[in-house]
């Protein structure tokens, strides 16, 4: 297997129809999989799931009974992979699913470890802002360059996955992986990916300016540990 990509899916019955057929649509190779991870969800996701996976043979299904986090539902779905490249991306449908090709595509052209991830065109003015906001403080805060941190896809080799100590089980994820490929030396290549609308649902948390002010303590909270613990 050469890439397998994690989809951790919150309620997300509407969306898991449309990705599993776009996923059809641009997956035309038999060494990709891709693991949709029923993270707790409290709607009819895995109603949905049971019943269209029969249809598509690159995917198949985890379920984690109660939901612990955004994080904890994309790492119990890297303990499933096979692939030579794993990675992550979300069900939401603010990213086309042929970006997962795409970003394969960049991987398999470079030599060495790379760490693949995209970086989002077409946002809100105040989501930008926000971004880079955030992006400021973490490159000064933790001394490595950080950008657009929660842009998806995520794609890199699995060695560097199997290398990784305590990762959060939270939005922080996206953080510490992008993080650790910076010091640990990996090849860090961005490649541009629209960001629309939802078509379905709501975000699971950029709910408003109460909702931001946590993520951004949660955030702080996780790159004060990372300092402390000796990783900057």
């Amino acid at each position: 297997m050469k890439l397998s990509v994690v989809v951790p899916c919150y309620n997300e019955e509407q969306n898991i129809p449309l990705m599993l057929s776009r996923f059809g649509e641009v997956i035309e190779r038999d060494d990709i999989e891709i693991i949709l991870v029923d993270n707790g969800s409290t709607d009819d996701s895995a109603r949905v799931l049971s019943e269209l996976l029969p249809a598509y043979p690159f995917a198949k299904s985890v379920k984690v009974e109660v939901n612990q986090g955004y994080g904890y539902g994309i790492l119990q779905g890297l303990k499933e992979c096979r692939g030579e490249y794993v990675g992550w991306t979300h069900a939401d449908m603010q990213t086309d699913p042929a970006d997962i090709l795409r970003a394969l595509a960049v991987i398999e052209g470079e030599n060495g470890l790379v760490f693949v991830k995209g970086n989002r065109r077409g946002r809100p003015l105040f989501d930008v802002f926000f971004t880079m906001g955030m992006s400021l403080f973490e490159t000064c805060y933790l001394r490595t360059k950080l950008y657009d941190i929660n842009a998806q896809p995520n794609l890199f080799p699995r060695v560097f996955y199997d290398s990784w100590e305590n990762p959060p089980h939270d939005f922080a994820l996206d953080l510490y992986a992008l993080y650790m490929a910076r010091r640990r030396g990996l090849k860090v290549v961005r490649f541009p990916v629209l960001f629309p609308k939802r078509i379905y649902g709501e975000s699971k948390w950029n709910t408003g300016l109460k909702a931001k002010w946590k993520f951004i303590k949660r955030t702080i909270m996780f790159s004060v540990n990372l300092r402390k613990n000796g990783n900057v």
